[in-house]
């Protein structure tokens, strides 16, 4: 990836949308999910907080055409919910790039880039509707005969305000299942719904507390995740991956809560490696555990109709630019494990807290 390092905070102006993503739906809330915080846009350029290095390190990653924001994708500069924004500003930057020319070049270029950063990470659905519904977008406006790159950052912004509110609905329902003195235990970085369940149990009088199980070979857990719950104040507690069952056979932990990249119709959870781990003692040691999510996702029947991203396997052998394994061996690295509907006690969507067994009627209304 070519992109460059900037250090900077967008400019405010309301004309380009910026005002959906202020206001009191956004405060209280830590540094690392403020929506200027996560990705901006400027004409000709997309900022990304590099998350590889956060918090020890607050950059930007700036990119300068969609080939490198999607880039920036695949090489992890950004996760959790941050690609599908970043897509997002990505589809207006492929239209900054043609605005001048024939709608015929802006029509294929559009498509050309809603394919590219649609399929960074192929696990991840949220990216593929995410630059596919802002290519809708664009194509209407160039039917119209409007200005392109600002009819896409306005559904860009529209689109992660909205998911904000979203967000806020799924914290929500979390924060009811969070018990006053209860300690949830999150793997990798569930992003803004568990930033709103903490926030509002905390608000509703609730004592809660944190553990975050590390997530190798990145550490989202440790940087991120532990860093946004410091951030709200809670007492947090980092473990390794290794340690989830004997917290849990311990009763250190109360409940799961989980991210999850894409759940299937049928209530698989495809989420960050180790949570099916996570999952199968919560199981045993009889601990509740939930994952947040949209909704299913309608193209994926069963856990056999998600290709799983296999990535470099010299990415476990370090961490955070350090050798951690002996020369001459081999790495293995699938992104995600795949979790079954039988090991999920529910899954906490916009529309409430839905049994695996209960998803597919649910949204097929």
């Amino acid at each position: 990836m070519s992109s460059r390092i900037v250090n900077t905070t967008p400019t405010t102006d309301d004309s380009t949308g910026l005002a959906l993503l202020d206001g009191p739906l956004f405060e209280g809330l830590p540094f690392l999910v403020h929506p200027e915080n996560v990705v901006w846009y400027e004409p000709g350029r997309v900022h990304i907080l590099d998350r590889r290095v956060y918090p020890f390190e607050t950059r930007f990653v700036s990119c300068e055409s969609y080939g490198e924001v999607a880039g920036a994708i695949t090489d992890m500069v950004t996760q959790s919910a941050g690609p599908a924004y970043t897509a997002a500003y990505g589809m207006v930057l492929a239209a900054h790039s043609v605005r001048d020319k024939p709608a015929e070049v802006m029509q294929e270029t559009l498509q050309k880039a809603a394919g590219v950063l649609g399929n960074a990470r192929p696990t991840n659905r949220n990216i593929f509707y995410a630059a596919t519904a802002l290519l809708e977008v664009g194509e209407a406006a160039i039917a119209d005969g409007t200005d392109v790159e600002h009819a896409l950052l306005m559904a860009a912004r529209q689109r992660i305000a909205r998911d904000y509110e979203f967000a806020r609905v799924r914290g929500a329902y979390a924060a009811e299942l969070i018990p006053d003195g209860g300690t949830f235990l999150s793997h990798c970085w569930p992003e803004t719904p568990l930033v709103y369940a903490a926030l509002l149990a905390r608000e509703q009088g609730k004592e809660i507390s944190a553990f975050c199980s590390e997530t190798r070979p990145y550490l989202q857990g440790a940087r991120l995740t532990a860093d946004a719950m410091i951030g709200l104040g809670l007492p947090t507690t980092v473990l390794t991956d290794g340690m989830q069952a004997h917290a849990m056979s311990q009763g250190e932990i109360s409940l799961v809560l989980t991210g999850a990249d894409r759940v299937t119709m049928a209530g698989h959870v495809v989420n960050k490696i180790g949570t099916l781990q996570a999952a199968l003692s919560a199981r045993h040691f009889d601990v509740p555990f939930y994952s947040f999510t949209r909704g299913p996702d309608p193209t994926s029947r069963t856990g056999d109709d998600v290709e799983i991203e296999m990535r470099s396997g010299d990415e476990v052998l370090n961490c955070l630019g350090v050798r951690t394994a002996t020369a001459d061996v081999a790495g293995y690295y699938p992104a995600f494990d795949i979790t079954p509907p039988e090991l999920v006690t529910g899954l906490i969507t916009n529309d409430g807290v839905v049994a695996p067994a209960d998803l597919e009627a649910a949204f097929s209304r």
